[in-house]
């Protein structure tokens, strides 16, 4: 074989290897070959996109495939191209490292997600071809983390809810639930407090219940597929019958949750905070309020950006296309995920599906 290594690779930012918006990632694409080799053209490419699917069944004999896909980004960029007469570059035996500085575009990008249906990548890529010989393709993904969006209406600002039960069955008289947050937006690791005031003028007991939990939603071709999955659940001592009490709950946010994703068309991932009373033999009292998960984003000190894009172990340099960045592709705005009562719901869901809590 006479390629016996083709890879790509890239330099850490972070103690956590992630990137964001604006950063600039520095790496190096490897060629190792047994003999002199002559190649048509090296790209290398860097893409940013949004990719959904899923099945649904109609009876035994009829399914639909929806999918539907976003691009955020598209770079491509010729290292090896038409060097020699003959539309070829040659490099000698030995591993040669084409080194290469890809700008991540500073705009609003939904972060690294990946689910059964859906998934938003990051990664880089590149190409070698040859003469009457297959593309030799290799990747690396990265992990892109948004920067924290504080424009989102309301984030900073208090949440509040209520809601009142009368009880009938097995008791008599109200229970009323009123639940206050000092906001919406909390970062990774942050406590969140809630503050309760419950009001049990009823003939039961009631036992206060808290629940964090977060909600995947897909979208594809008029059609919409939705999932919820608990996060973390918390009790506090119940309220007895014909008493007033007031609690304060502090819920610390995962430090590993993924932030909320708000600015993709085609999936979204939101995050609620579920307060009910739980009343046995009767309909409990609820309050959800939302939640987003904004991300925490380490301390970078950004490498100075390579001034062009070197070549290493060429035989003649002079011969190669040389250009300070890549250019990048045309793009494309995006707008915001419709209402969901604009998508109808499909007519039947898998089993796991059945047995999320609904929003």
């Amino acid at each position: 074989m006479t390629i016996k290594n083709f890879s790509i690779e890239y330099d850490a930012l972070n103690s956590k290897n992630t990137f964001t918006n604006g950063d600039t990632i520095n790496g190096r694409i490897i060629v190792e070959v047994s003999k002199e080799t002559r190649i048509q053209s090296l790209i290398f490419m860097a893409k940013g996109k949004a990719h959904v699917c899923w099945h649904e069944h109609y009876g035994q004999n009829q399914h639909h495939v929806f999918w539907a896909d976003e691009k955020y980004y598209d770079v491509k960029h010729h290292i090896l191209r038409e060097a020699r007469g003959d539309g070829t570059a040659v490099i000698g035996r030995g591993r040669h490292v084409f080194p290469f500085s890809f700008k991540i575009p500073d705009r609003k990008i939904p972060p690294s997600f990946k689910a059964s249906i859906g998934k938003i990548v990051h990664k880089l890529k590149a190409e070698l071809k040859q003469s009457m010989k297959m593309t030799k393709k290799t990747k690396a993904h990265f992990t892109f983390v948004s920067k924290a969006n504080m424009d989102i209406p309301g984030l900073m600002e208090p949440q509040y809810g209520c809601s009142d039960k009368a009880v009938k069955l097995f008791g008599s008289g109200t229970v009323s639930l009123d639940v206050n947050t000092d906001r919406m937006g909390y970062k990774q690791g942050e406590a969140l407090q809630v503050t309760a005031e419950i009001s049990n003028h009823s003939s039961r007991l009631v036992k206060p219940k808290f629940t964090l939990y977060e909600k995947r939603s897909f979208f594809a071709q008029g059609r919409r597929r939705v999932c919820t999955n608990e996060i973390l659940k918390d009790k506090i001592e119940a309220v007895a019958s014909s008493s007033k009490e007031t609690v304060t709950k502090v819920i610390s946010i995962p430090r590993e949750l993924p932030p909320s994703i708000l600015n993709c068309s085609i999936i979204k991932l939101e995050y609620r905070l579920k307060i009910h009373l739980d009343i046995k033999y009767a309909s409990d009292p609820e309050i959800k309020l939302p939640i987003v998960v904004l991300p925490e984003l380490p301390a970078v000190k950004q490498p100075p950006t390579p001034a062009w894009f070197g070549f290493e172990a060429l035989g003649n340099p002079s011969q190669l296309t040389r250009s300070t960045t890549p250019q990048q592709a045309a793009y494309q705005s995006v707008d915001p995920p419709p209402p969901y009562g604009g998508y109808a719901m499909p007519p039947s869901i898998n089993q796991s599906d059945k047995n999320n809590t609904p929003l």
